[in-house]
């Protein structure tokens, strides 16, 4: 089985001993279970405060808070996007990252610095999930190395965000799954089924982190569309996709629109099974691009 990738320092599961020892708050949410200490991950504020244990202990990430309405990310299935990134790139000095729909916690650019020193530009189309990163960055002291640019445009992704001198490394996304609030809140209810708990269990998100009109298939073609407008921007747009069947018909739709190389990259964290998907267009020319930014 495929599990998260060799660099990650999540690989051999949660060190509690360690969070307990450098990380005391978390201490009133250890339960044993089966003859191992854990978690209950059916508890919004274990899972909450075991996230914000990780980034504290292995990212020096000393002040992460945000609104519990907003999305709890897993670190170590955000972390494994960077690190696959990292193998994505070749080596040069300054690697600047353009994330789309950052969200109020700002985990890519946070561990994207912190693992790899990156740079990062950040968006959102929610102005309060950008105070709210913006807060956590500065409390962090990485405003050097993460700038926050608004998408005024609900339904824009790329467009009113790239700017003619932008050249980036590549571009990243964690794009909304569902097509309406209604269809993930029915997917919520099913999880909370079949975990036997409280059907509120993690339903944090707004809904530009959670649904989009015509749900992650629409979002991906937007977006896909949208680069082939700036493929000189970025040397790769890149983004997870949850359904597997929505990879055919980017990949079909990317020939199309000039992309010259796509690549997919599987994912696995215990049961959950995703995968990225890169795509890119001419080389010859965003280098020559590249350079004229370069010479300005």
């Amino acid at each position: 089985m495929k599990t998260l990738h060799t660099e990650n320092k999540h690989n051999k599961g949660y060190d509690f001993s360690l969070l307990k020892k450098e990380y005391p708050k978390i201490t009133n949410f250890l339960i044993e279970k089966h003859q191992h200490t854990t978690i209950d991950f059916s508890d919004p504020a274990a899972v909450k405060v075991l996230n914000t244990a990780l980034l504290a202990v292995y990212y020096k990430i000393v002040r992460w808070k945000f609104p519990d309405s907003h999305l709890c990310p897993p670190i170590p299935g955000r972390v494994d996007y960077i690190h696959h990134l990292h193998d994505l790139l070749p080596e040069q000095d300054k690697v600047t990252v353009l994330d789309i729909g950052t969200g109020a916690t700002c985990i890519y650019p946070l561990l994207g610095n912190a693992v790899y020193d990156w740079h990062f530009v950040a968006t959102d189309i929610d102005p309060n999930a950008l105070a709210n990163a913006q807060q956590i960055v500065r409390h962090n002291k990485l405003e050097d190395a993460i700038e926050f640019r608004y998408q005024k445009e609900e339904s824009s992704i790329l467009k009113n965000i790239i700017q003619p001198e932008d050249a980036f490394s590549v571009t990243m996304c964690n794009p909304p799954f569902y097509k309406s609030e209604e269809e993930a809140r029915g997917a919520n209810r099913r999880k909370s089924r079949n975990l036997n708990n409280n059907p509120v269990r993690n339903f944090s998100g707004n809904s530009n982190e959670l649904w989009y009109k015509g749900g992650e298939k629409a979002f991906l073609h937007t977006y896909l569309y949208e680069s082939s407008l700036f493929p000189n921007a970025s040397r790769w747009f890149t983004s997870l996709v949850s359904k597997k069947e929505n990879v055919q018909s980017l990949q079909a739709s990317a020939k199309k629109l000039g992309v010259t190389e796509f690549r997919i990259i599987p994912l696995q964290q215990g049961n959950k099974v995703t995968r990225i998907v890169c795509w890119q267009f001419s080389q010859p020319q965003y280098q020559k691009y590249l350079k004229e930014k370069q010479n300005l």
